[in-house]
């Protein structure tokens, strides 16, 4: 009879539970980044939209005087 392999299981990651995951969560908000938190998007050298300053100064609001 060949000797039997124990299972080989994959280290479980401290925290997680097999359980569902709770409704509340009580954690902080402000320890997460969103989306908006980050530099990606602002300003530098991205695409092109190709709005010149004449278009942007047609859309001037009126109150904004000109």
């Amino acid at each position: 009879m060949p000797e039997q392999q124990p299972e080989q299981r994959e280290p479980e990651q401290p925290g997680q539970d097999a359980g569902p995951k709770p409704k509340l969560v009580f954690d902080d908000p402000f320890d997460r980044q969103t989306s908006d938190d980050t530099d990606q998007g602002w300003g530098g050298a991205g695409e092109s939209t190709g709005r010149g300053i004449d278009w942007y100064r047609s859309q001037r609001p009126p109150h904004h005087g000109g």
